[in-house]
């Protein structure tokens, strides 16, 4: 089966660079490019991918909320950040909802790791970044479970606990039926619950959560 990938950097070398790595390693990929967040958009709406390869700063990059925009045009796409940021910055991505980060600086064996390990398990974390959300964790604990949510996750719970159903979700937040209920599904999975009444009980011991 053919894995299509498709790379987002407004730099012409690091797209073909990247490209050639990938189409020397493997036979059965198909490598697609955008040089601007608008092209990738357009090309995501219009076809599917397996995988991201994503570069936060190029041209009109909306940053983090570009995370939750990209899941909402293709909630299955996995999204590898692929930025010269350090560990503080990629930890902020994971958050939000990227299954994986490298650092630019890394060489042609690390990027075909990455991209290996992604698309076989769907995540890529090296040891500095799983030291970093380690880090994180203990620093954080306890907790709060609404934490883990991204931006978009956390307006279907709010919708979620006032009682909205997968149809007024998606007519509210103006999301296919499909995309709102992939997230009830992550949301569920995130927060351990199995059903409205944990997660209302939720919602309720956590009235001091605001939407931002």
């Amino acid at each position: 089966m053919t894995r299509k990938i498709i790379i987002a950097d407004d730099h012409f070398v690091v797209r073909l660079g990247t490209t050639l790595i990938l189409e020397s390693h493997y036979k059965d990929v198909k490598v697609s490019c955008a040089e601007s967040y608008m092209e990738l958009t357009e090309k995501l709406y219009a076809e599917s991918f397996d995988l991201l390869i994503l570069d936060i700063n190029m041209p009109e990059s909306k940053y983090l909320s570009m995370i939750g925009e990209i899941k909402t045009i293709q909630p299955n796409l996995k999204i590898l950040v692929f930025s010269v940021y350090d560990n503080d910055i990629a930890v902020q991505y994971i958050i939000e909802g990227a299954d994986g980060y490298i650092n630019k600086l890394s060489d042609e064996n690390n990027i075909l790791e990455a991209v290996q390990q992604i698309l076989e398990t769907g995540t890529y974390y090296s040891p500095d970044i799983v030291k970093k959300l380690v880090s994180s964790a203990k620093k954080d604990t306890p907790i709060n479970p609404l934490e883990t949510l991204s931006e978009r996750e956390k307006e279907i719970f709010d919708l979620l606990v006032k009682g909205y159903g997968n149809i007024e979700i998606s007519n509210e937040l103006n999301l296919h039926l499909s995309t709102v209920s992939t997230y009830k599904a992550r949301i569920y999975k995130k927060l351990n619950i199995k059903n409205t009444v944990d997660l209302v009980r939720l919602g309720d011991r956590n009235q001091t959560h605001k939407h931002k």
